[in-house]
């Protein structure tokens, strides 16, 4: 799953170098941090969140199919 969202926030912005993803547990799940540059932030959220809404409903697609709990966090 990290590969995956590491992939898709590397083709949006103009740094890909700086793109990190954190993965870490918590009591419902997994926590994936996204880390990008902070002048790739806005491409990565998007005009009214909807690339980022997007990227957490392709992530969560995806982890349910083999039964995991995943969200996504776009950090600054």
């Amino acid at each position: 799953m990290k590969e995956l969202l590491l992939y898709m926030a590397k083709n949006l912005v103009d740094d890909p170098d700086a793109v990190t993803v954190n993965e870490v547990s918590d009591e419902d799940g997994k926590v994936l941090e996204l880390h990008v540059a902070p002048g790739d932030m806005g491409k990565v959220i998007g005009r009214q969140g909807r690339i980022a809404k997007e990227i957490r409903t392709i992530v969560k697609t995806v982890a349910q199919r083999t039964g995991e709990k995943i969200t996504v966090e776009i950090v600054d």
